[in-house]
């Protein structure tokens, strides 16, 4: 259910608000308050544009992702085969 304030309601709690923190806090608390949800909104945002990022990636070119993953794999194993092989030649 949405809950809907009226504008005599607002006045109410503004006022309210006023008498508990007092005139000289309310500036500061705003500030914090509009810091705080500007960081949230870019946390939000970063978090939308790495999934679409990955997702993007995964449906327009699947290929290229697991080709990615094969060519490092390819180089683990190449360079284990060659620290093998010095081992061996040291041996000799």
């Amino acid at each position: 259910m949405i809950f809907f304030i009226s504008g005599p309601e607002i006045i109410f709690v503004f006022f309210v608000f006023l008498l508990v923190f007092g005139a000289d806090k309310i500036p500061g608390m705003a500030k914090t308050l509009a810091k705080g949800m500007i960081q949230v909104r870019k946390a939000t945002n970063e978090i939308k544009t790495e999934l679409q990022k990955s997702v993007d990636t995964d449906i327009k070119n699947p290929t290229k992702s697991i080709a990615k993953e094969i060519e490092e794999e390819v180089g683990k194993v190449s360079k284990d085969f060659k620290e093998i092989e010095d081992s061996i030649k040291r041996k000799l």
